[in-house]
């Protein structure tokens, strides 16, 4: 009897212990469940279509090639041409720099969205997304699961709001997505006579429809893990914040995988930045004799937060450990960047090759590094300049004059309209789109703006940007922030009170536009605190600015 009871006192004692630890244990033991569910098989080489092997054409008679290269989660503070170096100031983007030195750099480039899939429908589709409902941003459902737990054992002063019950009736997030009655600028371009490939992250759905091949793209490598190397790979740095409850969910899903033109999963040959880059090339390099659109949708720098050995070295004097992999992060995307465009030039068609660089949001506050977004207030997940005004680049050497600069406000939503007419062919002229061409603009044929007013929404986290003012809404807590971005372009001074025929006029603005816009296809299901002046690994005192992110 005794000894029953020792027995039922020390798995009592077991069972305790593992619930306390229970985020851990749920972190470790994912990514091996991950590998027996869905093994992942060596590398398979990529197949890309290949292109004439000669053509009579000079590369400058024919449409323009088209490239988009799309950082995630980078800040405005990241690439040096708008700051003189990026993180403690050593870091110097010069391949990235290169496209706005060699075309027009853009100061006041917005994001579509405060977060990535909402971004990249936008981008691929010229609309706002939440036209067709697309509104909140798939995510695995067992982050649900550890953004609950967490709580649950932190405790914290602002607690997030989780519908768990929700969450389990909610479709596995690949069934989430963009529908596939949406036209992308992928199938635009094809049908105008474009080899169209997608490289990277999607986030836009994976089944009925929705995959990169089925919106327009004649071949996709497809981002099918959230790791850059294994986690253990011997070439790999490491930093975590394990304090952060996205961190936990990034790195319990994390796996190291690719696909290719919906195939078997199969590992990456490399540093992923590094890999997607030397597909890239494989690309360009097939398909220089006919116009091609290439979306290079980079992970990086997304966390995790990995770099390779080198690229860390390469910082010797950054003390910091996180921030010196965030920057042998960048400093891999910027290598990426200057393989592609030397690829063009080695390939003879850098004149007439239209390059955009730009980032899906802007920096996480959650990786805890405070002056990624400077010198915005803001971060990812918050609709302050910091989590929507984003480094925004591009070159045609062929029609954009070297060193051109642009300073009206431009937007995701305008890519689709430029490239589009850059390619002259139309746009569906069956539904409501909403950007425009920029080049008109950049070329000065075209007097004005592009742009009068610009909308975000997410949930009841919203804003809208109108001849120099901002407004920005939340309801929890119920506040509204107004400034005057033409003499308050960092968002220090809030107007509301003293303002209130301006407040009263963009809250028309955006109830206008709201009315215009679909019921969301999913719910939200969390409703989580965002500190503004404050990254994820600062704690809140009261008095502190902060907005709920409904998702």
């Amino acid at each position: 009897m005794k000894t029953l009871v020792a027995l039922i006192v020390v798995l009592s004692i077991i069972a305790g212990v593992s619930w306390q630890n229970r985020v851990n244990l749920l972190v470790w033991a994912l990514p091996k469940i991950n590998e027996i569910r869905n093994p992942i098989g060596a590398n398979v080489p990529t197949e890309w279509t290949k292109g004439p092997a000669a053509t009579t054409a000079s590369p400058n008679e024919r449409p323009p090639n088209i490239i988009l290269i799309l950082a995630d989660d980078m800040g405005f503070n990241d690439v040096s041409l708008y700051n003189g170096g990026a993180g403690n100031g050593a870091l110097i983007t010069p391949n990235i720099d290169a496209i706005a030195q060699q075309g027009v750099a853009f100061s006041n480039g917005y994001a579509a969205n405060a977060v990535c899939a909402p971004s990249r429908a936008s981008i691929l589709t010229g609309r706002y997304s939440t036209r067709f409902g697309f509104e909140f941003t798939p995510f695995p459902k067992v982050g649900a699961t550890i953004f609950q737990w967490m709580q649950e054992l932190d405790q914290p002063v602002l607690p997030a709001e989780i519908d768990m019950s929700l969450v389990k009736t909610m479709p596995d997030m690949t069934y989430l997505g963009m529908p596939p009655e949406e036209i992308t600028i992928a199938e635009v371009l094809k049908n105008a006579g474009y080899y169209t490939a997608h490289i990277g992250k999607w986030h836009l759905g994976s089944v009925n429809g929705m995959r990169p091949e089925d919106q327009g793209f004649d071949d996709s490598l497809y981002m099918k893990g959230m790791l850059y190397l294994p986690e253990s790979h011997p070439d790999v740095v490491n930093a975590k914040r394990k304090e952060n409850n996205i961190e936990r969910m990034v790195w319990a899903s994390g796996t190291y995988a690719a696909q290719f033109n919906g195939g078997e999963s199969f590992q990456p040959s490399g540093y992923l930045t590094d890999y997607y880059t030397d597909e890239a090339i494989k690309v360009i390099e097939n398909n220089r004799n006919q116009p091609f659109f290439l979306y290079l949708a980079h992970w990086g720098i997304h966390n995790p937060l990995q770099t390779t050995r080198e690229d860390y070295d390469a910082f010797p004097n950054i003390e910091d450990h996180a921030l010196r992999v965030y920057s042998g992060m960048i400093r891999a995307l910027d290598r990426s960047v200057g393989r592609v465009l030397q690829s063009l030039e080695d390939n003879g068609i850098a004149d007439n090759t239209i390059v955009v660089f730009t980032s899906d949001n802007g920096g996480a506050g959650y990786i805890a590094l405070p002056d990624i977004n400077k010198p915005y207030r803001g971060w990812k997940l918050t609709q302050f300049e910091g989590g929507t005004h984003v480094p925004f680049m591009a070159k045609w050497p062929a029609k954009i004059a070297a060193g051109t600069t642009f300073d009206s406000p431009i937007h995701h939503i305008d890519l689709f309209h430029t490239f589009a007419a850059a390619a002259n062919t139309a746009v569906p002229d069956d539904r409501k789109l909403d950007g425009v061409d920029l080049l008109p603009y950049i070329t000065k044929q075209v007097d004005g703006v592009p742009h009068t007013t610009l909308f975000w929404r997410q949930g009841h986290h919203q804003s809208v940007q109108h001849e120099g003012w901002k407004l920005i809404r939340s309801d929890t807590p119920n506040k509204r922030w107004l400034f005057n971005l033409a003499i308050d372009p960092t968002e220090q001074e809030n107007l509301a009170a003293s303002n209130p025929k301006k407040l009263l006029l963009l809250e028309g603005l955006l109830a206008a536009h709201n009315a215009e816009q679909a019921t969301p296809m999913w719910p939200s299901v969390t409703d989580g605190p965002q500190l503004i002046d404050k990254h994820g690994g600062q704690q809140y005192v009261p008095g502190d600015d902060y907005i709920y992110w409904p998702n």
